[in-house]
């Protein structure tokens, strides 16, 4: 398995010969010229996670790629080929399995609406299990390797990130949700969590494919 972080909560997973690219959001645009992809998954409708302005150019320029995202999502941003991906299902992408877990955001503030968020656990045969949990912090899934770690958001605490990171407690992972903060919001996180918790991060930010251990 080979992991790109391409800004945000964009992540370009290749596990075997399937390409997958989870959240092209608005905070990022390293992925707009992306080619060959197998599917395109959307965690939820923000559009941090689903760029309305360049998705659907995305979305054509991989007429292969499958588009599976959150249900509400095609209410908010009308995609060619959107399918419904909800909580407790499961697809195959060749030989790749994503198991869609939670269904709710983490709450924001109690006045503003919750809408629906998917976790995705990526598997391949004799691959390490890669978790990107979009904007929630609920879903605990067994098994997993290497960690999307949100690093910030209006809906999240510390302590509520350094138990999450425990609690999944896989032995990699890197920072995902950093489009909000600078050089030194971003290092007193990424070190809180190397101190705090059994997940080594790594700095994925401008760099190419990782392979993790």
């Amino acid at each position: 398995m080979q992991l790109t972080h391409l800004g945000h909560s964009a992540v370009l997973v290749e596990a075997g010969d399937v390409r997958i690219l989870i959240d092209p959001g608005n905070f990022s645009d390293a992925w707009h010229d992306l080619t060959d992809l197998d599917a395109i998954l959307v965690t939820h409708l923000h559009p941090d996670h689903i760029d309305p302005a360049h998705a659907p150019a995305l979305v054509a320029a991989n007429p292969q790629a499958r588009v599976l995202v959150e249900p509400g999502v095609p209410d908010a941003v009308p995609l060619d080929r959107a399918e419904p991906l909800a909580a407790d299902t499961t697809v195959e992408l060749g030989g790749v399995r994503v198991a869609a877990v939670g269904g709710l955001h983490a709450v924001i503030h109690r006045d503003i609406p919750r809408i629906g968020n998917v976790g995705l656990v990526v598997t391949a045969e004799g691959e390490p299990t890669f978790f990107h949990p979009g904007d929630s912090l609920a879903a605990i899934p067994e098994g997993v390797d290497v960690l999307a770690v949100p690093a910030y958001g209006p809906w999240a605490a510390m302590k509520e990130t350094v138990d999450f990171a425990r609690e999944v407690a896989a032995p990699q992972g890197f920072p995902i949700h950093d489009g909000l903060l600078n050089e030194r919001g971003w290092s007193l996180v990424f070190n809180r969590i190397r101190e705090m918790t059994p997940c080594q991060l790594v700095d994925l930010r401008g760099k190419g494919p990782w392979t993790p251990a």
